[in-house]
């Protein structure tokens, strides 16, 4: 006997009841649903008693059989939706973010009307941070990362959205080997590891066995390591009054802040994120008093 949607949607609340809550796992049949099958959620009501095809069943029990062992929905499909548009993702890279999104948003909202720019991401991932910008803004766009797999990916999602721009693999704490002193930009941007060990206990399983560790994690004795190390890159980097842009740790807000006062920046801001967590800054690099 041929199963319904209705009896696939069950087995997924059933199976992942451990692992998710009934709303997330009916979200993540939903998801698995409409790229088998091409069911759209909106359709479920009307079409949830019809049989469903043995190669469409077959295939959704596979992907349950994976988000039961924890993996991302978005690895076993391949892609992540992000700021408007799809972005291949795997194993060697962060999956997008709606937080990260509204970095993008400030970003874009802030320089929409600039003629000409030069940006630089630096820790790209999949490049959906200067991928979004590029398509939004006109600029001369870079991106950096230290992964070479990241790389593949990131250029694989340029290719894919056909936007231009140049990838550095390289270790942004060894910038000062990387870009001459020439070599400025108008924005940086950045959303680098911060996440400390002693937070990993909070975290759910899909991300500690399945996101590369490389992109999330810190020392608890550095939790702000790269944001030194950037934030000194901006300060030789930035044009005057060029803007530095940061998705943070969201209980090192202050202290990120703190930091960047420190060093000089100017008109530094917090901003909070879609849940009221400290997630963003923006910061200006002083201009010269010469």
């Amino acid at each position: 006997m041929q199963r319904t949607w209705k009896d696939i949607e069950s087995a997924y609340i059933k199976i992942l009841a451990s692992l998710y809550p009934e709303s997330e796992s009916r979200e993540l049949f939903f998801l698995a649903a409409e790229e088998v099958g091409g069911l759209r959620k909106y359709e479920f009501s009307l079409l949830k008693n019809e049989a469903v095809a043995q190669n469409i069943d077959s295939r959704l029990l596979q992907i349950l059989d994976q988000l039961a062992m924890g993996r991302p929905i978005q690895h076993i499909l391949g892609k992540a939706p992000f700021y408007g548009q799809e972005f291949f993702v795997n194993e060697h890279t962060l999956i997008p973010r709606p937080e990260t999104e509204e970095l993008v948003d400030l970003i874009i909202r802030d320089w929409r009307d600039a003629s000409s720019i030069k940006l630089i991401d630096i820790g790209t991932g999949t490049g959906c941070i200067v991928l979004s910008l590029a398509k939004h803004l006109n600029a001369d766009s870079w991106a950096v990362d230290i992964s070479a797999e990241a790389i593949a990916v990131a250029k694989k999602n340029a290719q894919a959205l056909k936007t231009d721009v140049s990838f550095i693999q390289a270790d942004i704490l060894e910038w000062e080997f990387m870009f001459s002193e020439r070599q400025n930009f108008d924005i940086i941007v950045s959303n680098p590891p911060y996440i400390t060990p002693a937070e990993k206990e909070e975290m759910h399983r899909n991300v500690l066995q399945y996101e590369p560790h490389l992109a999330l994690f810190v020392e608890e004795s550095a939790p702000l390591l790269f944001y030194d190390h950037i934030a000194d890159f901006a300060l030789h980097h930035l044009v005057e009054e060029g803007t530095l842009y940061f998705e943070i740790n969201q209980f090192l807000g202050e202290e990120t802040a703190d930091l960047l006062k420190k060093k000089g920046f100017s008109a530094v801001e917090l901003f909070k994120d879609i849940n009221g967590a400290d997630r963003i800054i923006r910061a200006k690099r002083k201009k010269s008093l010469q």
